[in-house]
């Protein structure tokens, strides 16, 4: 069923919560910043995992890449940041990240950070607006939850969305652009697992094998330049991120929006917390295969991938969920444009919401309600598909 404009959620509503949440979180992020060491000497240290990519880039500038992968001397660099900070999250990346990250070691710690977090934020929302393009977007961005976790948290969810929002954005008309773009998203391998099974439904060779060439002269040009002691580092550090996610508990799993966190929680073994979330993932990949297969309209393919790509990884933390602007946009451009579909736009506010609000409701409750919020986002995507696909049926006829 099709609803007209009849709705407690109207653009002139939205723009009027959107101004009131970003009010709401300027002020925050005033308050935040006032009482920190930036304005008082007294003040607290801000850390970041932005911290993080700033230490690892000077372990690599002082030719000492590999070492940022072992947490005790990663840990002191940091330091050199916040002497009071008592611990540092681990560096996991590959070594094609430290291309990205290497001018920051070059800067003092806020130049850096204001360095990595501006571009990237400027190329996320020009995306987002090329999804989008009406004047209200911005100011409904700018009230994104997600847009503020990735500012607190310092982290890279403006740039991995942005390079997975123009790789589909430039599916179609620029075929080379796009693999490349999903080639340098291997900086986060386990955001880009479901672009190869989206690639062969399609039957999209050649963009998956520029993504695949891209990728690997990607990692030859990192190791060639960091050795290759960085590389089998990280090949290692990988049992370390998996250990670090299975025994942090609590504390670590309500900010992770995973089917994995969600039965831990709950007190499921890990043995079958893995199996039921490797349930889920086998059926987030099966639907983005059937989309990708049978529907041609690019913007339901997006959004279906982007938001299935959440359900793939285990390893999955709050601030990653930056990327549902794109299907949040991809889908408001599919509401305004053809009408909107019962309870679509209720999903939306959740999707908008889910960012800042997962891991309130995880400490409070004990349930992590990121992953059923995604799988109602992907249900509500797969309903128009299926529309889409009777429809062109219809037409044929």
């Amino acid at each position: 069923m099709r609803l007209g404009n009849g709705h407690w959620l109207n653009a002139s509503r939205v723009k009027f919560y959107s101004g009131v949440t970003l009010t709401v979180f300027s002020a925050l992020a005033i308050v935040f910043i006032w009482h920190s060491s930036l304005v008082t000497p007294d003040g607290y240290t801000i850390i970041s995992d932005l911290t993080v990519f700033w230490a690892a880039s000077h372990m690599a500038l002082a030719g000492h890449a590999s070492h940022a992968y072992h947490m005790p001397e990663l840990r002191e660099a940091v330091m050199a940041v916040g002497p009071g900070v008592k611990w540092a999250f681990g560096w996991f990346y590959p070594p094609t990240f430290y291309i990205v990250v290497l001018p920051l070691g070059l800067l003092p710690y806020l130049p850096a950070y204001l360095t990595f977090m501006l571009p990237t934020l400027a190329g996320y929302a020009a995306v987002v607006y090329r999804i989008l393009p009406r004047r209200e977007t911005l100011l409904v961005l700018a009230s994104f939850s997600g847009v503020w976790m990735n500012l607190l948290r310092g982290q890279n969810g403006f740039l991995t969305a942005a390079m997975a929002g123009m790789a589909l954005l430039s599916l179609e008309r620029r075929p080379v652009l796009a693999g490349v773009f999903m080639g340098l998203l291997t900086i986060k391998p386990h955001l880009a697992l479901l672009f190869p099974v989206a690639l062969v439904a399609a039957g999209a060779w050649r963009v998956l094998f520029v993504a695949a060439v891209s990728a690997i002269l990607f990692m030859a040009a990192a190791t060639t330049m960091l050795g290759m002691e960085t590389l089998l580092a990280w090949t290692h550090s990988v049992d370390a991120a998996r250990e670090l996610m299975e025994s942090n508990g609590a504390a670590y799993w309500v900010h992770m929006p995973t089917v994995f966190s969600f039965l831990r929680l709950l007190g499921t073994p890990i043995t079958a917390a893995y199996m039921g979330h490797a349930v889920v993932a086998l059926g987030a990949a099966t639907v983005v295969w059937w989309v990708w297969r049978y529907c041609v309209h690019g913007p339901l393919r997006a959004a279906a991938l982007t938001t299935a790509t959440f359900l793939i990884s285990p390893y999955l933390l709050e601030y990653d969920l930056t990327w549902l602007a794109l299907p949040a946009a991809w889908m408001t451009a599919l509401g305004t444009k053809e009408g909107w579909l019962r309870g679509e736009r209720e999903i939306l506010v959740a999707v908008w919401l889910l960012p800042s609000l997962s891991g309130i409701i995880a400490k409070a409750t004990s349930i992590q309600v990121g992953p059923w919020v995604l799988l109602v986002l992907l249900w509500s995507i797969t309903r128009r598909v299926r529309l889409a696909l009777h429809e062109s049926r219809h037409h044929e006829k």
